[in-house]
């Protein structure tokens, strides 16, 4: 089931999301619809906040890339980052619950990060490039931070305008929405 996306402005965006456990009500149902919600919306990646819900879980699927390599697929219960190492390096980014809005983004290109998947098995692993930066955003949403909030006074003044409108759904998506200040329409 493909799931409304918060917008830019919802509060829950802002928390820093709480860990669960094996008993969480229908879990296995819950990632399923966050994959077929991210897919839907095309993206890489979507944390449980982005849904509504102030939970320590997401999910990343980096897809194949242009050789035929298989992507990176995984789902992050409750992960804790331990390290992220290297140089930073700036890449374009986006986000589900920022549509049209793209920003560059420095990010150190290794991490090591420990999580359980959705079997409860624990892991600890180093992940490096594409899929670590896509995780560390992921990341970034169950600390209750955003992408945006990298960037420099400037750029955030020269966005406000974009991002107010999206907080009041003044745009359009392609995928399902709520928007926290949208006007009810009569």
């Amino acid at each position: 089931m493909k799931l409304p996306i918060v917008a830019y402005g919802d509060p829950v965006l802002r928390k820093v999301c709480v860990n669960i456990d094996e008993n969480y009500p229908d879990l296995d149902q819950l990632i399923a619809n966050m994959f077929d919600t991210m897919y839907y919306a095309s993206g890489v990646g979507l944390a449980a906040p982005q849904i509504g819900l102030p939970i320590r879980l997401f999910i990343v699927d980096t897809g194949d890339d242009e050789d035929g390599n298989k992507g990176y697929k995984k789902v992050f219960i409750n992960a804790e980052m331990i390290e992220e190492t290297g140089e930073p390096w700036a890449f374009t980014e986006g986000c589900l619950s920022i549509p049209e809005i793209r920003e560059d983004v420095f990010r150190k290109p290794n991490i090591r990060i420990k999580y359980y998947d959705e079997n409860w098995q624990l892991h600890e692993e180093e992940v490096t490039g594409m899929p670590a930066r896509v995780i560390q955003h992921e990341y970034d949403h169950i600390l209750g931070k955003l992408f945006t909030d990298t960037l420099g006074v400037l750029r955030k003044r020269m966005i406000k305008s974009k991002l107010d409108c999206i907080s009041r759904g003044d745009i359009r998506a392609d995928y399902k929405m709520k928007f926290p200040q949208q006007r009810k329409k009569r």
